[in-house]
Formats: structure tokens, C-alpha cells, sequence
């Protein structure tokens, strides 16, 4: 299990070939990639920041990683999420999981997503053309992760 948080952009295909390297056993890889959108809940954005608290949230996602490894047949897992200020199109986050099978891997990976985006200590301001502005919690984001309370 690997957790990087960082500021400088990351390449997924090379992350994804770090980390099957030398495993013939993985019969599965699902991976996710979040990218900075320029609009969100109807206003243009054009930069966000994204604060982290160091060494809490590393431990944080290494414990949603460790419940997916608990709950699904799966290898491994990485997550790497940036920090810092970033602009549209900007990566944020990959999620890699490898597994044996495909129904594993999709499920973990799609759990720590939705544990990240609900559990995870980050803090996100957005720049606006109206000034900046902190992010608040979607209920939407909450359902997703609730529905795994419900699913093994």
C-alpha cells in the first residue's frame, strides 16, 4: 500500500506499471483519475487550493485502504493526491487498486474514491470570478459513501 500526497502532477500509466511490476498473479487493475473542473455547482472556477493536514491524512487514507483490504480480495492499492494550488484540467488524485479479479478490484477502488472524497482531511478553496470561496460537503458525495455501510 502506497499513500503520496504532493504537489507536483503525476503520471498514471507509470504509477499503474510501478505498481503491477513483477506480480503475475494480478489479473485485475482498476484505477480512477480526478481532474479539476472549471466549473462547479454553476459558477466558472478558475483555480482551486486544496490544504491538507500532514502525516493525519496520509494516516487516514492508509486506513481507508486498509478497510478495502478487509472488505475485497484485492493486492494492493496507491492513492496520490495533490495539494496546492491547481487549475482546471489539473489531475488531483489517482486511485489504483490490483486485484485477481475484475469485481474486487472495480469495488475497492470505487470505495476508497468515495471514503476519500467523505473521510479524507482535505480542505478545497475555489477561485471564482465572484472572489474565493471554501467547499463545503456534498450529500451526494455522503450517499455514495453510505451505501458501503450496507455492502461488503
Amino acid at each position: 500500500m502506497t499513500v503520496r500526497i504532493q504537489t507536483k502532477d503525476f503520471d498514471a500509466g507509470r504509477e499503474i506499471a510501478a505498481l503491477r511490476q513483477g506480480d503475475p498473479g494480478i489479473g485485475a487493475i482498476a484505477s480512477f483519475v480526478g481532474v479539476v473542473r472549471n466549473v462547479n455547482d454553476g459558477d466558472k472556477v478558475t483555480e482551486m487550493t486544496l490544504e491538507h493536514y500532514p502525516g493525519m491524512t496520509e494516516k487516514s487514507i492508509a486506513r481507508i485502504i486498509g478497510q478495502a483490504k478487509s472488505r475485497w480480495n484485492i493486492f494492493d492499492a496507491l492513492v496520490v493526491h495533490r495539494v496546492g494550488r491547481l487549475k482546471p484540467l489539473d489531475q488531483i488524485v489517482l486511485v489504483v487498486v490490483t486485484g485477481a479479479h475484475r469485481g474486487d478490484a472495480f469495488a475497492a477502488c470505487e470505495f476508497i474514491m468515495d471514503y476519500l472524497k467523505t473521510r479524507a482531511p482535505f480542505w478545497k478553496k475555489e477561485q471564482t470570478p465572484e472572489g474565493e470561496r471554501w467547499v463545503e460537503s456534498r450529500e451526494s458525495d455522503d450517499i455514495a459513501a453510505g451505501r458501503w455501510r450496507l455492502k461488503g
